[in-house]
């Protein structure tokens, strides 16, 4: 008998036709796309076409543009060699694994490039080489036989199975030469060879009732790969019918997610014998291993059940061959053929190539982050997918093809809004129901020195006592920036200035780092009540931003200074000098008064005058604030006519400062009764030499002097209407003006301040007018005199002196009596 082996001639000429087109077109760049075609195990490292050239881009731009390869395989089975621009294989390629039977087996590539960003389509053909050798489903192939079969009857056997297409698949069966059985190809529509035993003699059970021989497959590979099965003959009795299937081919649609034990196909193969010659029993003789771990099939009933998880994504087909088997050994085959529905049971996978992980916060608007590409290995509307990302106003997700998306910023950045971000990409199929997915890119905001030093005050008012110590931590000046690392260090300074004439830098000094100030001197009040500058916080930044806020420093007064009395001196003794009381004075009679003065401000400078030493504590009575010396009570003959008082004047400060002056008092009827008292002064010797005789000559003329000039000037003064005491002239020209003032901020508002003094003294004891001391408002602080010599009396610069000639003239008067008063003085000093 002629053999047929092979395909068809029609079917080869037609499957030869497709691979010389693709051969043709191994390398071809269409519209952006590439195709290139390299046989299967390629070693790794292999180059697969230069992938630069082909597209007519710049090998040295490759890097610089970020050229890369992104694959739509969770494998990545190529790279490219930036340097060379070559693609290369970078993982083991199997075709059968990949693509299974198909005759065409494609890899298809997106190639990524930016600026500008530019995506190409590479597809690979995967060409089939002959790697695997022929398999047999079955170690043993058991047939009987009957000893009534005629020559040429058909055995069909289970085929063997060769992953490999084309050539190199199977392509012939061969027995061993023996005189009874040969073998031949049976094929089917599909293409697949079925290897049959042919009966070529008539058998002869009582001569031989088992035969044995080695069935060998052959590829057309050169060299050709072989695969072998044992078939045992068993010769029977007579059995004369064949099961025979419905249908040669049962064509099944699934879905992917049917249940383990759901009901394929029930098969039925029917037998016209009887006995055991018609049971047929039903199997599996050409099966798949993916596919005889998710089915199975009853050999009784022949119902095919599901035993494992369909995945339309690794396999969307299966193919098997079922045998029915009767009792005579007689078989027949059919082939099941079952189409795996897809549904939508993947989420969409999301690939992020980030291409900046930290963006400076100038970047502007529609900066490039990320690249994301989304795969669903679903198929149809189940693998289609829309993108977007969370509620953030400040990014922006951009279509660039139907599996790649752009992310950007949509607006300008700010570090110190927000230095972070977790930009969250949600994708979501068109899958009934849909399914989706996220993915999380984090993004880092770095700073740029956009923000100038901010101080913790508009200004900053600081009080120091003074005296203070030199180096002494008088305020700590703050500022913040909201900038990061050396953009936020911030270091101070003094902006230059003066303070009368004197840089700001020697009365305080600025720590450049900590901002604390620190007094440079000793300050004090009466000299220095005030000042202000500037300090300048800068930050480290480039260009470096500065700002500054105005310190103003307040000296607080502090009771360093005693009370200095004006009057009556205390520089000269008190018993050189007398004040004159009448013997007719009466209760209330004011003796005189005592003037002081206190350098410092407020409470500090608040006097109370006390009597610290009096003979008769019951006579003598002082003005706790006035100062005033009056009688207490009327004089008695027993009363002492010379009394001496010492008085204490003492300041409000804490701790409190005094002074004392002596007074010394004489009571008489007139001015001659004086005399006899200093003269009853006592001496340092007991003899009387004659300069006393001239002394008191002396003393009396001059009293006499001063009697008369003090009625001339009284009489000149009562003719002025508007002076309204004598010595009013005094009290506004000649002596100084005090004021005592200090910041109202440590003021307890029981004196008004500043509070300015006129200050006079009475030339005479007998004088009951005395200028008090009385407030003058809004003394302004620029005439203020330096308090350190508050005795000073400049009356150049008086504005009130007199200019008319009777003023003159009572100006010269009181001259005189200054004079007088002087000479009264030494001489009583002589006398003593």
């Amino acid at each position: 008998m002629s053999k047929k082996t092979g395909l068809r001639g029609t079917q080869w000429t037609g499957i030869w036709q497709v691979l010389f087109c693709l051969s043709l077109f191994c390398i071809k760049n269409i519209s952006g796309q590439l195709q290139y075609s390299i046989p299967e195990e390629l070693k790794r490292g292999s180059v697969v076409g230069n992938v630069a050239k082909d597209l007519g881009l710049n090998v040295k731009e490759l890097a610089l543009r970020k050229f890369q390869i992104v694959s739509h395989d969770t494998k990545q089975f190529f790279s490219i060699r930036l340097e060379h621009g070559d693609l290369i294989v970078s993982d083991r390629i199997d075709r059968e694994a990949l693509c299974g039977s198909k005759l065409i087996c494609f890899l298809n590539l997106e190639a990524v490039i930016e600026n500008p960003l530019t995506f190409y389509t590479i597809t690979v053909e995967i060409q089939d080489v002959n790697d695997n050798a022929p398999t047999f489903s079955k170690k043993y192939f058991d047939i009987g036989i009957s000893e009534s079969s005629l020559p040429g009857v058909h055995f069909p056997l289970g085929n063997a199975d060769d992953p490999d297409i084309g050539i190199n698949s199977i392509q012939t069966y061969t027995l061993p030469a023996n005189e009874y059985f040969t073998v031949q190809e049976k094929n089917t529509k599909d293409g697949i060879k079925y290897p049959e035993i042919i009966l070529e003699k008539s058998l002869d059970r009582e001569k031989e009732s088992f035969y044995e021989f080695i069935l060998t497959a052959y590829d057309g590979g050169k060299p050709p790969k072989t695969g072998t099965a044992i078939i045992k003959i068993t010769v029977q009795d007579v059995n004369d019918n064949f099961p025979e299937f419905m249908k040669d081919t049962y064509q099944i649609r699934l879905p992917e997610n049917a249940p383990v034990g759901f009901l394929v196909v029930h098969l039925n193969a029917t037998d016209e014998d009887e006995g055991t010659n018609g049971l047929v029993s039903y199997s599996f003789i050409h099966i798949s291993k993916n596919a005889d771990q998710v089915f199975f099939i009853d050999s009784l009933k022949g119902d095919i059940t599901i035993i494992g998880n369909l995945d339309y994504e690794a396999s969307d087909s299966y193919e098997m061959t079922v045998e029915a088997k009767d009792g005579g050994g007689h078989v027949t085959n059919c082939k099941v053929s079952i189409q795996v529905i897809d549904v939508n049971d993947n989420v969409p996978h999301i690939t992020v190539t980030i291409l900046a992980t930290t963006i400076p916060e100038d970047s502007p608007p529609g900066t490039v982050i990320a690249i994301i590409n989304v795969l669903d290995q679903d198929s149809g509307m189940n693998g289609d997918g829309i993108c977007h990302i969370s509620d953030i106003k400040d990014f922006q997700l951009l279509p660039s093809s139907s599996k790649f998306y752009k992310l950007v910023t949509a607006s300008s950045m700010d570090r110190e809004r927000n230095s972070l971000y977790n930009v969250t990409i949600h994708c979501t199929d068109k899958g009934s129901p849909p399914l989706s997915t996220n993915k999380t890119i984090p993004l880092i905001i770095s700073d740029v020195n956009d923000n100038a030093p901010i101080f913790e005050r508009t200004n900053y008012v600081v009080y120091i006592m003074e005296n203070n110590q030199p180096g002494t931590s008088i305020q700590n000046i703050l500022a913040s920036d909201f900038d990061q690392d050396e953009n936020g260090i911030i270091s101070y300074t003094l902006v230059s200035s003066n303070v009368d004439n004197i840089p700001v830098s020697s009365y305080v000094s600025i720590n450049s780092m900590t901002g604390v100030l620190y007094a440079q001197r000793s300050f004090d009040y009466e000299q220095l009540r005030e000042f202000q500058f500037q300090v300048m916080a800068k930050d480290s930044g480039s260009p470096l931003l500065s700002s500054n806020v105005t310190v103003r420093i307040c000296i607080i007064d502090k009771n360093d200074n005693a009370p200095k009395i004006l009057y009556p001196s205390p520089d000269t003794e008190g018993s050189a000098l007398f004040e004159f009381i009448p013997h007719s004075a009466e209760k209330g009679y004011l003796v005189t008064k005592v003037i002081a003065v206190d350098a410092d401000s407020g409470h500090n400078a608040w006097l109370s005058y006390h009597l610290l030493q009096v003979p008769d504590p019951s006579l003598f009575g002082i003005g706790q604030y006035t100062g005033e010396v009056k009688i207490v009570r009327d004089f008695q003959d027993a009363d002492n006519l010379r009394q001496k008082l010492v008085v204490l004047v003492k300041d409000n400060g804490a701790p409190s400062l005094s002074s004392t002056v002596t007074l010394s008092l004489v009571v008489a009827e007139n001015f001659q009764q004086i005399v006899p008292e200093i003269r009853r002064q006592p001496t340092n010797s007991d003899t009387k030499s004659p300069v006393t005789f001239y002394l008191v000559i002396s003393i009396a003329m001059i009293s006499c002097l001063f009697i008369i000039t003090v009625i001339i000037t009284v009489i000149y003064k009562c003719r002025k209407d508007n002076t309204p005491t004598t010595y009013g002239a005094y009290s506004r020209n000649v002596y100084p003006q005090f004021t005592l003032g200090c910041p109202s901020e440590i003021s307890d508002t029981s004196l008004p301040f500043p509070f300015s003094y006129d200050v006079c003294v009475t030339l005479d004891s007998k004088q009951n007018e005395i200028a008090y001391l009385k407030p003058v408002q809004n003394v302004p602080t620029e005439n203020l005199i330096d308090t350190d010599d508050s005795t000073a009396v400049d009356s150049s610069v008086n504005p009130d002196l007199p200019t008319s000639n009777t003023d003159q003239q009572v100006f010269r008067l009181n001259k005189l009596m200054i004079i007088i008063i002087s000479c009264h003085c030494i001489l009583i000093n002589i006398k003593k």
